[in-house]
């Protein structure tokens, strides 16, 4: 099992640390949060808290996600770096696909592009993108980021995108593995279809069987139950060494953990030297037991 550190909208000058302290004590990767703007009013809900309250992102700090992936990577040598999520669909995929191929070969292949839709509809006004069909959009950025990012001449013709026959230098030596996040059905049917993996978005605990398993029907139905696939998953099991090896038994490769509940309104006054101290601790109950 691999284990994925977690925390976002905290003090910027943090995260450079927390990722050296995180790669230091065994754990597999670090997520990466993803935010462009707080719109001042919004009817939309928040998919993972119980009440779809958004106010707590209100004035957190989120550095943009290959800015912070690249600076995280540059003061590390084997940790690896997963946006959770991507807000794919508002962005160009061109010039995603130069990003993650930047910065995969800037870190040696450290990156897994985790991506997903974004509930904000501001986003995707923002941006100049429209929220109409915004789940076709993102299959065929996938294509393109995919394509692009692996080298060599790609074209692509579909609803959305028309590239001519172009390449890109430098790319990774290995292809980057793009792990799709969501727990509708269209999510799931995407992850199956044109992901390496998915991610899971927390919220319910007791709904992640019901989500593993209708992924693998899902899977199965697309003749993708044969190769590899990353399944990475919050939940309350991963604190310990006995839930940890249940969750391996349901097919979960990756566990997202974090010592602190990010929900709630205002700033983050929990001290570096605390943080560090609480993933410190859990390698040494968990991940060292798990992992020996």
């Amino acid at each position: 099992m691999r284990f994925t550190y977690a925390e976002a909208m905290t003090d910027p000058s943090y995260h450079l640390p927390l990722a050296r302290a995180a790669e230091a004590a065994g754990y597999a990767s670090v997520s990466v949060a993803d935010s462009l703007i707080y719109p001042k009013e919004s009817a939309a809900r928040y998919p993972y808290t119980p009440d779809g309250d958004r106010e707590f992102l209100e004035d957190k700090s989120f550095v943009e996600t290959f800015v912070l992936i690249a600076a995280m990577g540059a003061v590390t040598s084997a940790i690896r770096f997963t946006p959770f999520v991507l807000k794919l669909a508002v962005r160009p995929p061109v010039l995603v696909a130069k990003q993650a191929s930047s910065v995969a070969y800037l870190t040696g292949g450290r990156l897994a592009l985790g991506v997903g839709l974004g509930p904000w509809p501001e986003d995707y006004a923002a941006t100049g993108v429209p929220w109409a069909r915004r789940g076709r959009r993102m299959d065929e950025a996938i294509e393109v980021v995919r394509g692009l990012t692996r080298g060599g001449y790609f074209e692509y013709h579909g609803e959305f995108y028309d590239l001519s026959p172009m390449k890109m230098s430098p790319v990774p030596a290995e292809p980057i593995p793009i792990l799709v996040g969501g727990h509708s059905e269209a999510a799931l049917r995407r992850a199956a279809r044109l992901g390496d993996g998915w991610m899971h978005g927390g919220g319910d605990p007791a709904e992640l069987d019901a989500l593993l398993a209708r992924l693998a029907a899902l899977r199965a139905e697309e003749g993708a139950d044969d190769r590899p696939f990353e399944i990475h998953a919050i939940s309350p099991g991963a604190y310990t060494a006995d839930g940890v090896k249940r969750l391996a038994d349901k097919g979960v490769t990756d566990l997202i953990v974090g010592f602190r509940m990010p929900y709630v309104k205002g700033p983050d006054t929990e001290p570096l030297s605390r943080k560090i101290e609480k993933l410190e601790r859990f390698a040494e109950s968990v991940i060292a037991k798990v992992n020996p």
